[in-house]
């Protein structure tokens, strides 16, 4: 933006919007819908985005991207939100709690949306002074197996081209009032993994005419540790996780068969090759050592997330000027939580940074993902703005 009285001005106008996202959250919130599976959301944004005069089409089925056509051709910018629930059942008891049961809007995603609305009505309003595109993406299945890959799939980054793309998202660790860009490794990739262990049953009083397929599964669990603590260095983030372990029905006979599922999480792309070789070369071992026969598969899920430092100034400066520097984090430890922006920065810069959504008076901050998750709506405005604020000063080159 050129100054601060501009940014403050976007954001007495995103005040008075208040209402209109406040609404659409609202409605959001207590209409959930999972992954691959958000019919009535996607039209609910249709319908809002038809309605200021933006070009609509749908991508990866239930996405949607709008296009506001700025001014002098120029760059194009994207602003991207989340469409999907999450599989838990609400405990808030807010007047607008989730209607469906088992699932609710757990991360925030429903506010993503609201407030990225909001900003699609600022800049519609500023149509004249953008130096350039505004992309909006809704995206779905964020939370399920990468909706961001499959929008990219489709062509959202094209036609015309996208040259960066920003995504705010909720901290429930923040205030409202305060932000967070970071520049560089912020988001761990991931991957998923299955393992299954096969050998002979027998009634578990006779061990010794059968193969121990649970015992095998859990020295390979233990085992896996050793990857991190032994085979990594300590000054390299990496998570191995078993979060499930299926085997046999009966307390008194040894199955033919365990299944184990986790998850890889790591920041380095070196170091994410090779925790999944040592994962398959140490269950394969271990398989042989216990005298049952072992499966590996592993699936290469999310990039992980690499904020552009350029990207990251431009988040800084417009927060800045709205917030105050001393509101803008620029600096904090990278998370082995993962996101699917990875794959949109990963197609063009970007940046993804966090928005306080935990209000000031509140004496607990439920974290994302539970059944007590909730936001601020004051943060709707503070959002809205900031979006609007990063679209414009991206699309004039500033900071640079």
């Amino acid at each position: 933006m050129e100054n601060t009285s501009t940014v403050q001005q976007l954001y007495q106008e995103a005040k008075t919007l208040a209402p209109r996202m406040e609404s659409v959250y609202r409605i959001l919130h207590q209409n959930p819908e999972l992954g691959r599976h958000e019919w009535e959301s996607a039209v609910l944004i249709e319908r809002s985005l038809a309605a200021l005069g933006l070009e609509v089409s749908r991508a990866a089925e239930t996405g949607v991207v709008a296009l506001l056509r700025g001014r002098d051709g120029g760059r194009t910018v994207a602003l991207r939100a989340e469409l999907d629930a999450l599989p838990i059942t609400e405990e808030t008891k807010l007047p607008w709690a989730s209607q469906r049961a088992g699932v609710m809007h757990a991360c925030g995603h429903d506010f993503h949306c609201a407030a990225l609305l909001g900003a699609a009505r600022l800049l519609g309003a500023h149509r004249e002074e953008l130096a350039g595109n505004v992309k909006c993406f809704f995206q779905p299945d964020e939370e399920g197996d990468g909706g961001a890959e499959r929008m990219i799939g489709a062509g959202c980054m094209e036609r015309p081209e996208v040259d960066a793309v920003f995504a705010l998202h909720c901290d429930s660790a923040l205030p409202v009032g305060q932000a967070a860009a970071v520049p560089g490794r912020i988001c761990a990739a991931s991957d998923p993994f299955t393992i299954t262990l096969r050998g002979r049953g027998s009634h578990g009083a006779k061990p010794q005419e059968g193969d121990d397929v649970i015992v095998a599964a859990a020295q390979i669990i233990t085992a896996l540790q050793t990857i991190v603590s032994r085979r990594t260095a300590p000054t390299e983030p990496a998570v191995i996780t078993v979060g499930a372990l299926h085997s046999g029905s009966a307390g008194n006979v040894l199955p033919t068969e365990a299944r184990l599922k986790g998850i890889i999480r790591t920041l380095d792309p070196a170091l994410r090759q090779k925790v999944r070789r040592e994962v398959a070369d140490l269950v394969q071992s271990m398989a042989a050592a216990m005298g049952v026969r072992a499966e590996v598969d592993i699936r290469p899920s999310y990039p992980g997330v690499c904020n552009d430092e350029a990207c990251a100034r431009t988040v800084q400066q417009a927060a800045a000027q709205l917030l105050g520097a001393e509101n803008v984090l620029t600096d904090r430890p990278p998370s082995m939580g993962t996101d699917d922006f990875g794959y949109f920065s990963a197609a063009a810069p970007g940046c993804y940074w966090q928005i306080g959504t935990s209000d000031p008076t509140w004496e607990t901050r439920w974290p994302n993902h539970t059944p007590e998750f909730r936001v601020s709506e004051r943060a709707l405005p503070v959002a809205a703005a900031l979006h609007a604020a990063v679209a414009m000063s991206y699309l004039r080159g500033e900071p640079g």
